[in-house]
């Protein structure tokens, strides 16, 4: 996880002059963008009612998720792992006049108690990074009140097997589904500064299912973004494939003093 963290504290400006307007960052003031296809909270409301409730959003880069959300009436907090993300989010603050409460912390490791939050969420955020998801939403189950909502968008499984292009080049089917050998990056000494997991759909139902949540939706968005370019995202791709999944799932009911449900 150190290099991961290196990673995106050295790419933390540039990715947000990049996306930062097209996340929320703008003269608009906020957004919760789901990922590059366009989808976004306001429309499709996946968290439910978030006015007055707890709201914990993981991997949350600059913020914006968390932004949003508390001019939606949430008790908020944005975590990351990246402190230079978590910078940017100060700057975007000041600009804002606003105050978006941050920490910095691993979202394998969430320093809250057991039942602390009604909603955990994030968009594109941790889950696709760590080897260890399973210990990801391990914790989201913990913190998680009975009840509680969890939703996250992770890169569609299916793109792993494409290109990483918006032409018509990616298109064409390139490695197995079924190859979840991660992306990795290495420096010029051979180490590892980025790294990103690939898990089919069914290997996320299980891990959800196995952390305690009981899955409610797995949506595909449909393409919203217009003529916007991010990576492998295009209109062109998206009209035709998936780019993104959300996972929706809720916390179930703790053990009562039998041990059942």
């Amino acid at each position: 996880m150190a290099a991961q963290r290196s990673w995106w504290d050295a790419e933390a400006g540039d990715y947000r002059r990049e996306h930062g307007a097209f996340l929320g960052d703008g003269e608009a003031g906020s957004d919760f963008v789901w990922g590059p296809d366009g989808m976004r909270e306001a429309d499709v409301h996946l968290l439910g009612e978030v006015a007055g409730r707890r709201v914990l959003e993981i991997g949350a880069g600059s913020g914006q998720c968390a932004r949003w959300l508390r001019t939606q009436g949430a008790e908020v907090l944005a975590t990351d792992l990246s402190l230079g993300m978590l910078r940017e989010g100060v700057l975007v603050d000041e600009a804002a006049g606003v105050r978006t409460p941050m920490l910095q912390c691993d979202a394998r490791r969430l320093p809250f108690a057991d039942a602390t939050f009604d909603v955990v969420c994030t968009s594109y955020g941790a889950l696709p990074f760590v080897a260890d998801a399973g210990a990801v939403l391990a914790e989201v189950a913990r913190v998680l009140r009975p009840g509680g909502r969890f939703a996250a968008s992770v890169p569609h499984p299916v793109r792993w097997t494409l290109p990483d292009s918006p032409g018509p080049e990616g298109l064409t089917v390139q490695l197995s589904y079924f190859d979840r050998r991660a992306y990795v990056e290495r420096d010029e000494q051979g180490v590892v500064s980025y790294a990103e997991h690939h898990r089919t759909v069914g290997d996320w139902v299980r891990l959800l299912v196995g952390a305690g949540l009981v899955v409610r939706d797995l949506v595909e968005p449909e393409w919203y973004a217009g003529e916007a370019v991010w990576g492998g995202w295009s209109r062109l791709r998206g009209e035709l494939l998936p780019g993104t999944l959300i996972l929706v799932a809720d916390r179930g009911a703790l053990p009562g003093p039998s041990g059942n449900e």
